[in-house]
């Protein structure tokens, strides 16, 4: 049983992808590879003749990375520039080069316009090339797992307070717990001394993920901790963005 709960958690983290930083260093806050792909595919939607293949986002090569101001959810990326890579197809009747201009504008623009992301390169590959107009490209990519809401089982003690805390946050479609754990994970920590919390969360419709972690963040180190040592530091991890 134990060996298959930690497959799951595997491919869980897999689908996933990478966890991308959100805002900089003092923000605290990342988004899944899959929530951030998911909400850039629809910008590509427009451009014509221009149809989206597989997309990975990750650190740009060669640019420097920043400490984040709290603990990082494991094998988070740490604050700094990042690289989209984009695969796509593209009409004969239209200049490729422009069709690509075009979509990295679009990209670059979306990632940080519609996420929070610093993105600073985008690199294409060029598929394919087709024949006249082709048919409406997918709003969304190739659907991958999702991620589970929160068990429906109110959480007890310190997690169900701060869990109640995040939720009632304007922009929090619901909390969220893609690998099977807990949606709140509270933990004692030493440096800095005190309260570590990570929570995990979908963005509601409309809302921008950056602003709806920063207002998470604020909500949740403002609740009291009973904790001498110092107050409590907070990480959010995005898992989802509603369309």
């Amino acid at each position: 049983m134990k060996t298959e709960a930690w497959t799951r958690a595997v491919r869980g983290q897999l689908d996933l992808g990478r966890l991308l930083p959100l805002g900089g260093p003092d923000d605290g806050s990342w988004i899944t590879e899959q929530a951030a792909v998911r909400a850039l595919w629809p910008t590509a939607a427009d451009i014509p003749g221009v149809r989206l293949g597989r997309m990975r986002i990750g650190a740009a090569p060669h640019e420097p990375v920043a400490e984040p101001a709290v603990r990082p959810p494991a094998s988070a990326l740490p604050p700094g520039p990042l690289r989209i890579e984009a695969a796509f197809t593209a009409s004969l009747t239209q200049p490729v080069q422009q069709a690509a201009e075009q979509l990295r504008t679009t990209l670059l623009d979306g990632a940080a316009e519609r996420l929070g992301l610093t993105a600073v390169a985008v690199d294409l590959s060029l598929t394919d090339l087709h024949e006249g107009p082709e048919e409406s490209p997918s709003k969304a990519p190739p659907a991958r797992s999702s991620a589970s809401s929160a068990e429906r089982e109110p959480l007890r003690g310190p997690g169900g307070e701060l869990a109640d805390v995040a939720s009632a946050v304007p922009g929090v479609a619901r909390l969220t717990a893609p690998l099977g754990g807990r949606p709140v994970r509270v933990e004692e920590q030493d440096d800095p001394p005190g309260r570590h919390v990570q929570i995990q969360l979908a963005v509601a419709p409309g809302h921008h993920p950056l602003e709806v972690a920063r207002a998470v963040r604020t909500a949740v180190t403002a609740v009291p901790t009973g904790d001498t040592r110092g107050p409590a530091t907070v990480a959010v991890l995005v898992t989802e963005v509603a369309a």
